[in-house]
């Protein structure tokens, strides 16, 4: 909600949310094997999270070695102290020792901070696809970087 109601209907982020984000949902994300969560604490507060996936788990079945960077969420009170790189550079480290091809995202294309740290961190768009969020048809640019050029 906190980043982004202020851009969307009501209707449409209380739609997703309680589609989406449900006790269910998350507590069969976190009982995937392909999936996993990682989150930054301050305080014994949680301020971020992110969530990979891998194999089956992935939200787009044309990457066959990828991992994807499904979320990654600071509170905004937070979004100043490199959380955000520290979870990102965890995914990164992760894709690594998985021996990934690549790691990719999906991003809102109205999200301009978050595409530009991605482009910051080596992303370059190959895609989209639609977003539906409530009745809002939204375009997620499809964003990847290559890892088998770099090595650790």
């Amino acid at each position: 909600m906190e980043t982004f109601a202020e851009v969307n209907i009501q209707s449409n982020m209380e739609h997703y949310l309680q589609t989406n984000l449900t006790v269910a949902k998350l507590s069969a994300e976190i009982n995937d094997p392909n999936s996993s969560f990682y989150f930054a604490t301050s305080d014994q507060k949680i301020v971020g999270y992110l969530k990979i996936n891998s194999g089956d788990a992935q939200t787009e079945s044309i990457l066959n070695n990828g991992l994807e960077i499904e979320r990654i969420y600071v509170l905004k009170e937070f979004q100043r102290l490199k959380i955000g790189q520290i979870l990102f550079d965890k995914a990164i480290d992760i894709a690594k020792e998985k021996e990934k091809d690549l790691v990719w995202l999906g991003v809102w294309e109205h999200n301009t901070r978050a595409i530009e740290f991605y482009k910051k961190n080596g992303f370059d768009q190959f895609g989209s696809h639609i977003f539906k969020l409530g009745n809002d048809e939204q375009t997620d640019l499809l964003m990847k970087i290559e890892l088998k050029n770099n090595p650790g």
